[in-house]
């Protein structure tokens, strides 16, 4: 980035955080209006638990956690503490849900980035050689993989990957983090999550990975055609230079843009392979609070996951804009 578009990044970046103030606003009401239409509270979900609970044990305890309140207070009190900051109480795990979020979020993040970076690096790799090698052998068994991974459910992947990494050939650990009662420190420690890691997160990417494959194939046969390349051929460069230096950069332009609208996705495919590998991040954690009803934990999940995903936008903006001079911030 050159030093005269760093005071445009800095006026961009200051309007887009201005315009995220209403739309937090938005998704915090919306998201507390929704979570007000589902049966049952943390109350229910107690008294479940302990077999038998009086009316008066239970209205106490809805007294205690501020659930006798009229929807429109409770409503208020909630959009004060997340101006503030204050994301509540987690009755059921009984902690303070931010403290919860930022407990997990590491592992979300881990798994996010790893496995959007496999999905990156693979689709356009996979994505070149298909279009370098359009219609030949090469490309048709790139068409076939890219077929076989998006139709593929990611639950059903994840499970089969236990199933023939962990329970057959022993390769890779099928749940968890890290190993249970090791007290591994250094390399070895980062090595073990490192293996965690690998299960889940090509569990999460095999769809983004068809999606980007097509794209940059699609985009750079569209731009081998263009008066550039023609142009850069005539000069003499050659057809590796041609792919790499003309036709990728170009082409990674609408990879960067899918990459954008898909992070929101791929943080609720998290869901699932969190919950099937037992990963201890956001999504298992999101899944527990629906069970249990704890929706002060849930709608804290929700808030900062929104947030979360409308930042990482903003980058991708910026991203963007770095990739291609020609885009004004």
């Amino acid at each position: 980035m050159t030093r005269n578009r760093i005071p445009a990044v800095a006026r961009f970046l200051r309007r887009r955080i201005w315009q995220v103030v209403p739309v937090v606003f938005g998704i915090a009401l919306l998201n507390f209006l929704i979570l007000q239409l589902a049966p049952g509270d943390v109350v229910d979900v107690l008294a479940g638990e302990a077999g038998a609970a009086t009316p008066e044990y239970m209205a106490q305890l809805r007294a205690s956690f501020g659930l006798d309140r009229p929807l429109p207070v409770q409503l208020a009190y909630y959009l004060k503490n997340t101006a503030m900051l204050d994301l509540g109480f987690s009755f059921r795990q009984n902690m303070p849900v931010l403290q919860l979020i930022l407990e997990r979020l590491p592992a979300t993040l881990l798994l996010m980035i790893a496995a959007m970076g496999c999905a990156v690096v693979s689709g356009v790799v996979l994505g070149v050689i298909s279009a370098r090698f359009v219609h030949r052998a090469a490309d048709r068994a790139v068409s076939v993989f890219v077929l076989v991974t998006y139709a593929l459910p990611t639950f059903w992947l994840g499970l089969m990957a236990i199933v023939l990494f962990s329970a057959r050939l022993g390769w890779l650990p099928s749940s968890g983090m890290t190993d249970i009662g090791a007290d591994l420190g250094g390399f070895e420690y980062l090595w073990d999550v490192a293996r965690h890691t690998v299960l889940p997160a090509l569990s999460l990417a095999t769809f983004y990975l068809a999606v980007y494959t097509k794209l940059v194939r699609t985009a750079m046969l569209e731009y081998f055609g263009a008066d550039f390349i023609r142009t850069a051929r005539a000069k003499g460069a050659t057809e590796t230079r041609i792919t790499l230096f003309h036709a990728l950069r170009n082409a990674l332009l609408p990879l960067m843009t899918m990459l954008g609208l898909q992070l929101g996705s791929i943080l609720s495919g998290a869901v699932l392979v969190e919950s099937v590998f037992s990963w201890p991040g956001l999504g298992r954690l999101a899944f527990e609070s629906i069970l249990a009803r704890d929706f002060n934990l849930l709608l804290g999940i929700l808030l900062f996951s929104s947030v979360m995903v409308t930042i990482l936008n903003i980058f991708v903006d910026v991203v963007y804009a770095v990739l291609d001079p020609r885009i004004e911030l």
